[in-house]
């Protein structure tokens, strides 16, 4: 966990959300659900109609989530579980072997296809590896193939799929 602002560029800050972000966060997912139905890519349905809302809000309040600002602005966050939600149990089996799981990597549409989800994905994994954790997990959509490329381009291994979920992981 961080305690304070790092710098993760020159320009761009990452700090662990507060209760003052959860409408800011909300809003970017919703933002980022959006997108991504606009260019016909199955994913976050749920979340863009609210129904992730209440999750969203307790990862913040846990500490689990992570927002990125240039300025004031919000521009990407991501949400880091030490434990596996009931998701994670669903997608991967009930494991209890120290990985740590990644949800909802989000940019904003201006910043998706910059290069800085790259550099958002490489800080987070370092500050994961600084926490004393070696593996790191996530799941996206199977068919979304752009995502699935990204993760695999960045060292990701696909592990196999559930529920038309690909499950990646990487050794850190």
């Amino acid at each position: 966990m961080i305690k304070n602002q790092v710098k993760i560029t020159d320009d761009y800050d990452i700090t662990l959300a507060t209760s003052k972000d959860v409408e800011q966060v909300i809003s970017l997912l919703k933002e980022a659900a959006g997108w991504l139905k606009t260019n016909e890519i199955d994913q976050w349905g749920f979340l863009a109609e609210g129904g992730e809302d209440e999750e969203i809000k307790q990862a913040i309040l846990s500490k689990s989530t992570y927002v990125v600002r240039k300025g004031e602005s919000l521009v990407a966050t991501f949400t880091l579980y030490e434990t596996q939600s009931d998701w994670d149990q669903h997608i991967w089996g009930q494991r209890n072997d120290g990985a740590v799981y990644l949800h909802r990597l989000a940019l904003t549409s201006e910043a998706i296809g910059s290069g800085f989800g790259k550099k958002v994905l490489h800080w987070l994994e370092g500050h994961v590896k600084e926490m004393g954790i070696t593996t790191l997990r996530l799941d996206c959509v199977e068919n979304n193939f752009k995502l699935n490329r990204f993760y695999l381009d960045n060292g990701y291994e696909n592990v196999g799929t559930n529920d038309e979920h690909s499950k990646f992981q990487k050794n850190l």
